[in-house]
């Protein structure tokens, strides 16, 4: 891995910046250059939020970029903007839940996550973007799944009642995206 860039969207309020700090702090944690750009829309709550991480081996030249490695998509609005700027030979994660249509680009691969429908199973219907998280490094292996295992614990383990869920989550998240990768839908 030289550089890579992912790029989580979503409303605001569906944990868009949590799962991208969660990732940028993994990345720091294993050593690696990391930056993680916020971009908010005119609301917090309901607005479009977006953001930005990459990680690197190397130092990172600008945090400016037209296209990324990877799109982590959590409503329509979202895919239809950002699925465009996902590079030949890249990655789409759908939120499937609340996303029903699917990329017509052959050029990369997608995976669909039901993220919400996950996060409600496992009782925790806030934690629909660590299932998005865990799909994402579940297909990529960008960091490594027991260090973020570790920085839920450091970030997200003063809610208690939440801990548990979320680590459930997360491991639903990991296994569907080892396996969308391998037989992920390639169009």
């Amino acid at each position: 891995m030289a550089q890579y860039e992912v790029l989580w969207a979503g409303f605001g309020g569906q944990g868009i910046m949590v799962a991208g700090q969660l990732l940028a702090y993994t990345g720091i944690k294993e050593g690696k250059n990391v930056i993680w750009i916020p971009s908010y829309g005119p609301e917090m709550r309901g607005g479009t939020a977006y953001c930005t991480v990459v990680i690197s081996d190397k130092r990172i030249g600008s945090p400016i970029m037209s296209a990324v490695h990877a799109a982590c998509v959590f409503n329509r609005p979202s895919f239809d903007k950002f699925e465009s700027k996902v590079r030949p030979k890249g990655l789409l994660l759908v939120n499937s839940s609340l996303i029903n249509v699917t990329t017509e680009r052959k050029d990369i691969t997608e995976i669909l996550v039901p993220s919400n429908q996950i996060a409600t199973d496992a009782g925790g219907a806030k934690a629909a973007n660590i299932a998005m998280l865990g799909a994402f490094v579940g297909a990529t292996g960008l960091v490594d799944p027991d260090n973020l295992r570790e920085t839920i614990k450091e970030k997200l383990g003063k809610k208690k009642n939440m801990l548990a869920t979320n680590l459930k989550v997360l491991d639903l998240g990991l296994e569907l995206g080892r396996k969308g990768v391998t037989r992920g839908r390639k169009k």
